[in-house]
Formats: structure tokens, C-alpha cells, sequence
């Protein structure tokens, strides 16, 4: 089964759609095996992180911000804005697709983890989730 949903995201940072995976696969017949998660963006990423403590969201966003500066003088792709090349470079070292068991029809994550969109642009606007289930 293959899914598609659409995320809206009010800005740069981590976006949890945990709840939105684990509808899809509810609404599915598989109950054990293998969700993949894809987004279909080349400034945005996904993440599985801590969902207890927002200050882990916040001290992971700090220090990929850090990482990969705006207005670096290297940087030619500029045409979109100081946060768009940043963006792509954010998404080439994180993951564009993550591969998480089901169980029980649903992710089989920890206790502390959920599933996260990371924006890592500073607008507005909607991201294209790709979910495919097999058993």
C-alpha cells in the first residue's frame, strides 16, 4: 500500500507527524511489517527523536543552524533567499527516507521517539509525505 499525505509546516524546525503515519497505517491491513517514510523535497528532511522535551528539538535545530550558516560567501544557489541553500545542505546530511517497523498496526517507535518532519526552510507552506506499507 502506498499513501501519500500532506503536512503544513508554519516554519523552519521539527514538525511531528507521528500521529499522521500511524493513521495511515490504522486505516491499513497491515499489521506487522515495514513502513517507509519518504518526503518528496530537497529542503525539508525526516528525523526519529525525542518527543518528551521539546528542548531536544530545540538544541537539535541550534545546532544544525550552527553547523550550516546563512550567507556563507561560498554559497551561488542564493536565489530563493539566504535559508534555501542552508536548507539543501541540511537535507543532503540528514534523511530524505526513514524505514520503520510496524507492529501491532502502528510504528513500532520507543517510548520517547516520534517521527519528525524537519523544515529546515523559514517559511510557510505544505510538504508532500510519501508512506509506503508492506507485509
Amino acid at each position: 500500500m502506498i499513501e501519500s499525505i500532506k503536512i503544513g509546516v508554519s516554519g523552519q524546525g521539527l514538525h511531528e507527524i507521528t500521529e499522521q503515519v500511524n493513521h495511515v497505517i490504522s486505516c491499513s491491513n497491515v499489521k506487522e511489517g515495514l513502513c517507509t517514510v519518504f518526503i518528496q523535497h530537497t529542503s525539508a528532511s525526516l528525523i526519529i527523536q525525542e518527543n518528551a522535551d521539546p528542548s531536544a528539538q530545540r538544541d537539535l535545530e541550534n545546532w544544525l543552524n550552527r553547523l550550516v550558516c546563512e550567507n556563507d560567501p561560498i554559497y551561488t544557489h542564493t536565489f530563493e533567499g539566504a535559508d534555501d541553500m542552508p536548507a539543501h545542505i541540511k537535507s543532503a546530511i540528514t534523511a530524505t527516507s526513514i524505514a520503520i517497523p510496524v507492529m501491532q498496526n502502528k510504528m513500532a517507535l520507543g517510548i520517547w521517539q516520534g517521527l519528525y518532519l524537519w523544515e529546515h526552510r523559514k517559511h510557510s507552506g505544505q510538504r508532500t509525505i510519501i508512506i509506503y506499507l508492506s507485509d
